[in-house]
């Protein structure tokens, strides 16, 4: 099938795409509530996809406690560790199945290039899926060999109730990641998707139900986060919640828990993701690999590539190459399979990126590719922007655009660049680039941040940690480590 048909394919299903419809809690369906209902509008075109209902504070307590029941009649946590793997593991064959229902959904909702949703997102999610499932019966449990009059065993143990609350961004791929760790650790879990994009999440949760995953243990509930998800993290009910989101709602996550029953609160927040570029680096291979960086998703990453710090001998030659590759990055529909950037998120969205590009040329940068204004037509669209000689203590080069945006700043050595890359408030990601090997060890050392990418961008594994520090939270997703989030380690004497 060429590209053209293949378009046509995708905007004939998108015109019968029939959305879930509900929220699932105590092993029902809800499709109404006293609460305002939520419009869940495709930045495609600005269309009304669907009209769901929201919860309020009863009914996710209802949820909460529909889980702690499941959850202490052994439901699945009274299951063994292999059987929940198996349920985990048919859980991604139907995603498998299924993977353009579900790749047409997140398009659809939140604008993501559908080739991207379908060969990106929809493969992590099953790959996160069978992982965990595979790794179920692999925790090992300790007996340390202390006292001869004495054993001790060291147990970990389901926390209980887990509350998860994810973002809009990746929508399946990083609530997979939450719950294939949760479920496969033995807990019942009560997950919000965020109201932007709450379909794929449904579809995704419904598909685990039908693989096994009890109705009881997996609840979903809807709604904004204001009232459903601060509901979820004040509840006395929830052992353990784990978000991935903003820096604003991630410290208000936490307020609201320490008022309640002080569960732990696990982050996964904001970047602002230095690029270092030192004087022998491989500009081209860089340049490819920060020109995707930066647009990939629309720049709507918490590890996109926003702050390109530069060596001053290779700094005009490496912003040339730049320029040149993310205006050739094709903005358009999402359900075209030729399109590299789609839409952002919302209309919201796209006014705050592009206040912060005029901002940014207000105080002095240099726009040298990209637009101050909207793409003309329907829909939530931008041309990714490149600024060069920006400020490194401007807002642009110290928040988060959240945004097809890039700053480029220039350093004058090594030294340099490690030190505009650590100040900031964030510590995420980071990517070094050099030919010298011993120079990256050194400045993988140096940079504050949860992952660095040295002469590559966004590699990663399941079996590898995804975490930050500072304002980009703690805790981590992915491998083993995760599992720490939803356990409890439990001490047994036994005496010989």
């Amino acid at each position: 099938m060429n590209q053209t048909d293949l378009r046509q394919s995708w905007i004939d299903r998108a015109a019968s795409f029939v959305p879930p419809s509900g929220m699932w809690v105590d092993g029902r369906q809800l499709t109404d509530s006293p609460a305002p209902s939520i419009s869940v509008v495709s930045p495609r075109d600005g269309s009304v996809l669907a009209t769901m209902p929201s919860a309020d504070e009863a009914i996710v307590e209802r949820a909460v406690a529909a889980a702690r029941r499941s959850f202490e009649r052994g439901h699945w946590s009274g299951i063994s560790a292999s059987e929940r793997g198996g349920v985990l593991r048919r859980w991604a064959d139907l995603v498998a199945a299924r993977r353009e229902e579900l790749a047409l959904a997140i398009s659809l909702e939140m604008g993501k290039p559908v080739s991207d949703a379908l060969l990106v997102e929809v493969r992590a999610a099953e790959r996160t899926l069978r992982w965990y499932g595979e790794a179920a019966d692999k925790l090992q449990d300790e007996a340390p060999r202390g006292l001869t009059d004495a054993l001790a065993l060291v147990t970990r143990e389901p926390v209980g109730v887990v509350g998860a609350i994810t973002p809009w961004n990746m929508p399946v791929t990083i609530t997979s990641w939450k719950l294939a760790a949760a479920l496969a650790a033995g807990n019942s879990v009560v997950v919000k998707p965020s109201e932007l994009s709450p379909l794929s999440v449904l579809l995704l949760t419904r598909w685990g139900c039908e693989a096994g995953v009890p109705d009881q243990v997996l609840q979903v509930i809807l709604g904004a986060g204001d009232v459903a998800g601060a509901a979820l993290a004040r509840s006395r009910g929830v052992d353990s919640l784990t978000f991935t989101g903003s820096t604003r709602v991630g410290r208000l996550l936490q307020r609201y828990a320490g008022e309640s029953n002080l569960k732990p609160v696990w982050l996964e927040l904001g970047g602002k993701t230095p690029f270092v570029v030192l004087a022998d680096a491989d500009l081209e291979a860089a340049a490819d690999a920060l020109a995707w960086g930066i647009t990939f998703n629309a720049g709507q990453l918490c590890t996109a590539a926003s702050r390109a710090i530069v060596h001053r001998a290779v700094y005009a030659d490496f912003r040339d190459l730049v320029v040149q590759r993310v205006s050739a990055r094709r903005v358009g529909d999402p359900l075209d399979p030729t399109t590299e950037i789609g839409p952002l998120v919302s209309e919201h969205r796209r006014e705050d990126v592009l206040r912060r590009v005029r901002s940014a040329v207000a105080a002095g940068a240099v726009l040298r590719s990209g637009s101050e204004s909207p793409r003309p037509g329907a829909g939530w669209y931008v041309d990714p922007s490149v600024l060069v000689d920006v400020d490194p203590a401007s807002p642009l080069a110290q928040e988060e655009v959240f945004g097809p945006v890039l700053a480029m700043i220039p350093a004058d050595d090594a030294d340099h660049a490690v030190a505009l890359a650590n100040d900031s408030a964030y510590g995420l990601g980071a990517a070094v680039w050099t030919r010298d090997l011993t120079a990256a060890h050194r400045l993988a050392r140096r940079v504050r941040a949860g992952t660095v990418w040295v002469n590559c961008f966004e590699e990663g594994d399941l079996s590898v940690p995804f975490g930050g520090r500072g304002l980009s939270g703690h805790g981590v997703d992915k491998s083993l480590h995760a599992l720490d989030k939803f356990t409890a380690l439990k001490t047994t004497w036994i005496a010989l």
